[in-house]
Protein backbone atom coordinates (compact mmCIF):
# COMPACT_ATOMS: atom_id res chain seq x y z
CA UNK A 1 0.00 0.00 0.00
CA UNK A 2 0.95 3.62 -0.94
CA UNK A 3 -0.03 6.88 0.27
CA UNK A 4 0.77 9.68 -1.40
CA UNK A 5 0.13 13.32 -0.04
CA UNK A 6 0.45 16.94 -1.99
CA UNK A 7 -0.53 20.19 -0.93
CA UNK A 8 -0.17 23.45 -3.00
CA UNK A 9 1.02 21.73 -6.44
CA UNK A 10 0.28 21.70 -9.63
CA UNK A 11 -2.60 20.39 -11.06
CA UNK A 12 -0.49 18.54 -13.64
CA UNK A 13 1.22 16.44 -10.89
CA UNK A 14 -1.59 15.29 -9.53
CA UNK A 15 -3.38 13.81 -13.39
CA UNK A 16 0.16 12.22 -13.96
CA UNK A 17 -0.18 10.39 -10.41
CA UNK A 18 -3.96 9.61 -11.13
CA UNK A 19 -2.57 6.83 -13.85
CA UNK A 20 -1.23 4.73 -11.21
CA UNK A 21 -2.69 5.64 -8.09
CA UNK A 22 -6.62 6.67 -6.53
CA UNK A 23 -7.19 10.03 -6.02
CA UNK A 24 -9.65 9.65 -2.95
CA UNK A 25 -9.66 13.20 -1.53
CA UNK A 26 -8.09 16.17 -3.30
CA UNK A 27 -4.17 15.60 -2.89
CA UNK A 28 -4.48 12.33 -1.59
CA UNK A 29 -3.10 9.47 -3.54
CA UNK A 30 -3.89 5.50 -2.73
CA UNK A 31 -2.60 2.74 -4.42
CA UNK A 32 -0.36 -0.66 -4.51
CA UNK A 33 2.33 -0.12 -6.69
CA UNK A 34 5.66 -2.30 -7.44
CA UNK A 35 8.31 -0.64 -5.30
CA UNK A 36 10.18 0.39 -8.81
CA UNK A 37 6.99 1.96 -9.91
CA UNK A 38 6.52 3.97 -6.30
CA UNK A 39 10.62 5.12 -6.54
CA UNK A 40 9.92 6.37 -9.98
CA UNK A 41 6.84 7.92 -9.38
CA UNK A 42 8.38 9.95 -5.67
CA UNK A 43 11.32 11.13 -8.12
CA UNK A 44 8.62 12.81 -10.39
CA UNK A 45 6.45 14.42 -7.32
CA UNK A 46 10.03 15.50 -6.09
CA UNK A 47 10.98 17.34 -9.36
CA UNK A 48 7.65 18.64 -10.10
CA UNK A 49 6.11 19.92 -7.18
CA UNK A 50 7.44 23.29 -7.26
CA UNK A 51 6.62 25.21 -4.42
CA UNK A 52 4.13 22.52 -2.86
CA UNK A 53 4.68 20.12 -0.14
CA UNK A 54 4.82 16.28 -0.49
CA UNK A 55 4.47 13.06 1.75
CA UNK A 56 5.11 9.77 0.90
CA UNK A 57 3.79 6.68 3.35
CA UNK A 58 4.87 2.94 2.36
CA UNK A 59 5.03 -0.59 3.55
CA UNK A 60 7.58 -2.17 4.65
CA UNK A 61 9.21 -4.57 7.12
CA UNK A 62 9.73 -2.91 10.07
CA UNK A 63 8.41 -2.57 13.27
CA UNK A 64 5.84 -0.09 12.56
CA UNK A 65 4.93 -1.85 9.32
CA UNK A 66 5.31 1.50 7.10
CA UNK A 67 7.88 3.81 6.54
CA UNK A 68 7.29 8.05 5.06
CA UNK A 69 9.25 10.42 3.55
CA UNK A 70 8.33 13.82 3.23
CA UNK A 71 9.63 17.09 0.64
CA UNK A 72 9.57 20.71 0.98
CA UNK A 73 7.74 19.83 4.53
CA UNK A 74 8.40 21.82 7.90
CA UNK A 75 8.18 18.38 9.44
CA UNK A 76 10.62 15.74 9.25
CA UNK A 77 11.02 11.71 10.05
CA UNK A 78 13.74 11.19 12.25
CA UNK A 79 14.57 7.61 13.90
CA UNK A 80 14.57 6.80 17.61
CA UNK A 81 15.49 3.95 19.00
CA UNK A 82 14.35 2.16 15.46
CA UNK A 83 11.10 3.70 15.48
CA UNK A 84 10.56 6.53 12.91
CA UNK A 85 8.88 9.79 13.87
CA UNK A 86 8.08 12.79 13.34
CA UNK A 87 10.05 16.43 14.41
CA UNK A 88 8.22 18.92 14.57
CA UNK A 89 10.16 22.58 14.47
CA UNK A 90 9.07 24.41 17.76
CA UNK A 91 6.43 26.98 17.24
CA UNK A 92 7.39 30.65 16.54
CA UNK A 93 6.49 32.70 19.17
CA UNK A 94 3.42 34.82 18.51
CA UNK A 95 3.74 38.78 17.40
CA UNK A 96 2.04 41.05 19.71
CA UNK A 97 -0.64 42.02 17.16
CA UNK A 98 -1.69 38.12 17.19
CA UNK A 99 -1.62 37.29 20.94
CA UNK A 100 -5.12 36.58 22.33
CA UNK A 101 -6.61 39.33 24.14
CA UNK A 102 -6.51 40.40 27.59
CA UNK A 103 -9.16 39.14 29.80
CA UNK A 104 -11.20 42.26 31.09
CA UNK A 105 -10.79 43.57 34.27
CA UNK A 106 -14.18 44.31 36.26
CA UNK A 107 -17.54 43.27 35.43
CA UNK A 108 -16.88 39.87 34.42
CA UNK A 109 -16.77 36.37 36.90
CA UNK A 110 -13.40 34.52 37.24
CA UNK A 111 -15.61 31.28 35.89
CA UNK A 112 -17.00 33.88 32.56
CA UNK A 113 -12.99 35.00 32.21
CA UNK A 114 -12.09 31.38 32.11
CA UNK A 115 -14.58 29.96 29.93
CA UNK A 116 -14.43 33.29 27.13
CA UNK A 117 -10.16 33.18 27.29
CA UNK A 118 -8.91 30.29 29.12
CA UNK A 119 -7.14 28.94 32.15
CA UNK A 120 -4.23 31.96 32.78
Amino acid sequence: MTVIVLANCPAGLRGFLTRWLLEISPGVFLGAPSARVRDILWAEVRQYSGQGRALLVHQTDNEQGFTFKTHDHAWHPTDHEGLTLIHRPAPQSPHPETRPPEPPGQGWSKAAKRRRYGAR
